[in-house]
């Protein structure tokens, strides 16, 4: 964003009507919304923050929303983008499905710091509705939860697709609720000039990609990326092609000079869990099936590092759940499988985390793929910490989630930190975790609190220190201080491989 374009934004923010005397009532640069109260709480549902992206705007840089007359209700979530359907079941959701949620405190003077949370799911699932962050409004903070295109809708390279955001949509999408944010979030009580950008596993891809955006530039001025390092390649314009012409392909569009339009032509739902049928582990985050396209003109270069201040970490045991769609695994089985994911480095990955030295051969190829972090984990986060510009603070949460599959325990798995963070807006079902222990809740309260901190100062607290000296901070209910992420973690052996 240019320095026009964001003081005229500013402006805009400035010139909206002023809060009416119903505080359930905000009226933003497009018309008026009903949100729900609670003693404590606002909360504003299913707004829309860009057109829907449908017939001919499928596949195309969002649009701004329609105005309205009289006063829209806030008060149901939208529906989510489409996706494929969880453990079996069918597709679900909708194109139109570019809304956003805010949640404010009851009090809302003076303007509040802004948190604009991106949700998970590997760019294929996950939507904002899910997030219930009451915790963080304790802390006097407004958080923007959010929905963005998702898999070939939001994902899709292909060489038809001609707007400069192709292969970028999911990134058009959040870039679009950012100009929301900067344009509205004054008339629910929030600080446009203080909005901390903060995304959870694809949400943190997803923080890391607009940290590299130029389209980004101004719109949030902290990042907080949790589970998802920025080091990490993501994929390239020419891979990204070839996936997109066999994704064509697949549902029926393989001639070029008919594909763009064919591909409009088709039902949502037909691209629903395309190219998702891989299984297995992934050693790097570039062979996941849909991301953000790197080497175009809406991210011409890989995220490395940051210009913003950022806390930057992720759980102790990122990929023990991945590791689990492999079990059983025996300790004869262990070699072939150590090739299958590190292929040429699979001699020295055997050396270096024998099966006997671990519990288990799963918990062995586990902690190597944590370790090296180039899917998740937590080597490569170092080199962001190195290469950023501003500081750093790095973490690890290490709260074992006593979870098991069969008997392979999971540890401190990928995503486990996030109910510490988030209520569910969804009752708890089967495979749902447990209800945190009182012990948890007073960990989940110290996290919320450094979080909202650094959202509110760039500084989370004051036993924090820069990660660029090498030094990060263990969190769990046993322990919060300080450890050698690169000693934790064995990154030296990860150097050299």
């Amino acid at each position: 964003m240019t320095v026009g374009l964001a003081v005229a934004v500013t402006a805009v923010a400035a010139q909206l009507p002023a809060q009416a005397a119903d505080e359930s009532v905000v009226r933003t640069a497009t018309g008026a919304v009903r949100g729900s109260l609670s003693p404590d709480n606002r909360v504003f549902l299913g707004i829309p923050y860009a057109a829907p992206p449908t017939g001919d705007l499928r596949w195309r840089a969002p649009r701004p929303p329609t105005a309205w007359s009289g006063v829209r209700d806030a008060t149901k979530v939208s529906e989510q983008c489409v996706q494929a359907g969880r453990m079996g079941g069918p597709p679900s959701g909708s194109e139109d499905c570019l809304y956003l949620n805010v949640w404010t405190p009851r009090r809302v003077n003076p303007a509040k710091p802004v948190m604009v949370f991106l949700h998970g799911g590997g760019f294929v699932s996950g939507s904002g509705r899910f997030y219930d962050p009451k915790r963080l409004l304790a802390q006097d903070v407004l958080v923007v939860t959010l929905n963005y295109r998702l898999g070939a809708l939001g994902y899709l390279k292909h060489p038809s697709l001609k707007d400069p955001y192709a292969g970028n949509f999911g990134l058009a999408d959040q870039q679009a609720a950012l100009r929301w944010v900067q344009t509205n979030i004054a008339a629910f009580g929030g600080d446009p000039r203080n909005v901390t950008l903060w995304g959870e596993s694809a949400g943190a891809f997803s923080t890391c990609a607009q940290l590299a955006a130029p389209a980004a530039r101004g719109l949030f001025h902290k990042a907080i990326v949790q589970s998802g390092p920025c080091a990490n390649n993501l994929v390239t314009k020419r891979v990204a092609e070839q996936r997109g012409l066999k994704a064509a392909a697949d549902v029926g569009c393989g001639v070029p000079h008919t594909a763009e339009a064919c591909l409009r032509a088709k039902p949502a739902l037909a691209f629903a869990g395309l190219n998702e049928h891989r299984v297995g582990v992934n050693r790097y985050t570039s062979d996941r099936p849909w991301m953000p396209v790197v080497g175009t003109p809406a991210l011409p270069l890989q995220p490395v590092a940051a210009d913003v201040p950022m806390i930057l970490g992720g759980t102790k045991d990122e990929m023990r759940g991945f590791v689990s769609n492999l079990l059983p695994m025996t300790a004869e089985e262990y070699p072939g499988e150590v090739h299958a994911v590190f292929g040429d480095d699979a001699p020295a990955v055997l050396e270096a985390y024998p099966a006997s030295r671990y519990s288990s051969p799963a918990v062995a190829l586990a902690t190597a793929l944590s370790d090296e972090g180039a899917m998740l984990g937590a080597c490569t986060q170092l080199e962001t910490a190195r290469a950023s510009r501003r500081p750093v603070y790095g973490y690890e949460f290490a709260e074992d989630s006593g979870r098991f599959v069969g008997d392979h325990p999971l540890g401190a798995y990928h995503g486990s930190d996030v109910p510490y963070f988030f209520g569910s807006t969804v009752p708890p079902g089967p495979g749902s975790p447990p209800p945190l222990t009182s012990l948890q809740q007073v960990l989940a309260d110290k996290l919320a609190g450094y979080w909202t901190t650094f959202a509110r100062t760039g500084v989370p607290g004051p036993e924090w220190s820069d990660f660029r000296s090498g030094s990060v901070l263990s969190v769990s209910t046993s322990e919060v201080g300080p450890i050698d992420l690169a000693k934790a973690h064995n990154c030296r052996f990860w150097r050299s491989s």
